[in-house]
């Protein structure tokens, strides 16, 4: 895991956590990547999410299964307004920006657990993606597309049973925040 241009080392480690716990993965930090230059488009006011990754797998750490990224910065891809993750799908690389996920970008009071809680979805969704699953049709299934925060608050944290038999196995099933993980 590599945050991207910062991080609060609180929300590294608890998103180091989840993915020890729910993927059964060997985790750490590695060192900060620094924001890709030239990542920024000062039109949209928004940092290119195709160079955030090109970043994470240029940074790649040997030994590695997977590498996912963290950002405060807000991200796009050309054909979207905005995404809150992007990851290879089938791939080693994942991205999670927090940007969107804090409620104080929708001008409303800073809500630290319900961001946890947010991160935790995105990471389960763009990690899944790049063990090969797809968008999920069961819109309580952490695989759900969400095209705005409100569709991240309303899907769970956790897999649909479909989804959760494509994963690799695990050692356990976390509940995070009384909700299934």
């Amino acid at each position: 895991m590599a945050a991207i241009g910062g991080m609060n080392s609180g929300l590294l480690a608890e998103a180091d956590r989840y993915i020890r716990e729910r993927f059964g993965a060997a985790t750490g930090c590695e060192s900060e990547i620094a924001v890709p230059e030239n990542s920024f488009d000062v039109r949209r006011k928004q940092f290119s999410s195709i160079a955030f990754m090109l970043a994470l797998t240029q940074g790649f750490p040997g030994g590695a299964d997977r590498f996912i990224g963290l950002t405060e910065c807000d991200l796009f891809i050309p054909m979207l307004t905005f995404v809150f993750g992007q990851a290879q799908l089938n791939g080693r690389v994942a991205l999670v920006s927090l940007a969107r996920l804090r409620q104080e970008f929708y001008g409303m009071t800073p809500d630290p657990e319900l961001l946890r809680f947010r991160m935790k979805k995105e990471i389960g969704h763009e990690l899944g993606h790049s063990f090969g699953l797809i968008h999920c049709a069961d819109r309580g299934c952490v695989m759900s597309l969400a095209t705005s925060i409100q569709e991240v608050d309303q899907k769970s944290a956790g897999f649909c049973a479909p989804c959760s038999r494509r994963l690799p196995p695990r050692s356990v099933e976390p509940e995070i925040e009384g909700k299934q993980a």
